[in-house]
């Protein structure tokens, strides 16, 4: 325990304190020795760098918890992962700074029951890049990332039922095995249409 608390900059003290809020998780006992490891001191880093940021120790707290019992990135890449989107990497830090410190808990809750968001080990796994750099660039400009997040499950029913519609017009005339070749046909049809009626709707008085 002082090892740890040395290397993380924090005191004994401290330490014992953060250990009883559950911040960070317990440590692998062998007989009556406790072992701490790298994602107890990464741990111990996020903690410190999210202080640094304002954040309090119990949204701190609800942060760690929500991480702890989240989803693992298994559960949200699936078997085999996504096909197009390319998952993202991130420390707890990054993802505070994509969002201008709006990675709260209640934010984080929201992200993770959209299958946004997954953990791997000490890091944060987003589904999507192209999703996180526009979700990004949302809240830079101005929307509260519970705006786009509450948008965003809109998004999903409806590109739910485009989905199901492209898969049964592919499926009643052709096979199964001609998805994944028709597959981009259907992201084109779906790009083309949602322009156009953006073009209607900026010209809506």
């Amino acid at each position: 325990m002082e090892e740890l608390a040395r290397l993380a900059g924090i005191t004994v003290r401290t330490l014992r304190f953060y250990r009883e809020r559950k911040l960070i998780p317990p440590p692998r006992r062998e007989g009556r020795i406790a072992w701490y490891d790298d994602h107890h001191l990464a741990r111990l880093r996020t903690i410190t760098a999210l202080l640094e940021r304002g954040h309090t120790l119990s949204g701190i707290a609800e942060l760690a918890e929500a991480f702890d019992h989240g989803r693992d990135v298994g559960d949200l890449l699936g078997v085999g992962g996504p096909t197009e989107e390319e998952p993202v990497h991130l420390t707890p830090e990054e993802l505070a700074d994509h969002f201008a410190g709006e990675a709260t808990p209640e934010n984080l809750a929201a992200a993770m029951d959209l299958g946004y968001l997954g953990t791997d080990g000490e890091e944060i796994v987003h589904i999507s890049r192209r999703l996180l750099d526009v979700s990004s660039a949302l809240v830079h400009e101005g929307i509260p990332l519970a705006a786009v997040l509450a948008a965003a499950k809109q998004v999903r029913t409806h590109a739910d039922a485009l989905a199901e519609l492209f898969t049964d017009l592919v499926l009643h005339h052709a096979g199964p095995e001609d998805l994944p070749r028709l597959r981009p046909l259907a992201r084109s049809v779906v790009e083309a249409e949602l322009s156009l009626a953006l073009d209607r709707r900026m010209r809506r008085p």
